[in-house]
């Protein structure tokens, strides 16, 4: 199972960064999703980075939100900035097997996310 760590409170427009590990191993030619689930509402796409085609954000992060990897591989990084009140959710990473990047039924072992709630 994955670990996802990093979140906390902040204020629009702050930055957070956001690690997502799994016991030390290192994510070989594995693609990795992000998705976030605010109260009430969804589990939704956020992120994901491909071992080999590069990484794909939705559009309500694109531009904000940057995915980046170790040099080790053994830890993906989310760095959130400009954070808005409507990012505030659990945070979870998750491991892709098949299907859609975008869809939630497309990953497995998915760990205890990470809470962020951005005050306005």
């Amino acid at each position: 199972q994955l670990q996802a760590s990093g979140g906390g409170l902040v204020q629009a427009g702050d930055s957070l960064r956001l690690s997502c590990t799994a016991s030390g191993r290192p994510f070989i030619r594995t693609t990795l999703g992000w998705f976030r689930q605010a109260p009430g509402k969804e589990r939704e796409f956020v992120a994901s980075s491909h071992w080999s085609a590069g990484s794909y954000y939705s559009d309500s992060v694109k531009g904000r939100f940057t995915l980046s990897r170790d040099s080790g591989e053994n830890t993906l990084y989310l760095q959130m900035n400009s954070l808005k009140p409507e990012d505030t959710a659990v945070y979870s990473c998750a491991v892709w097997k098949t299907g859609s990047y975008y869809s939630t039924r497309s990953y497995t072992s998915w760990g205890q996310g990470t809470q962020v709630t951005v005050s306005s």
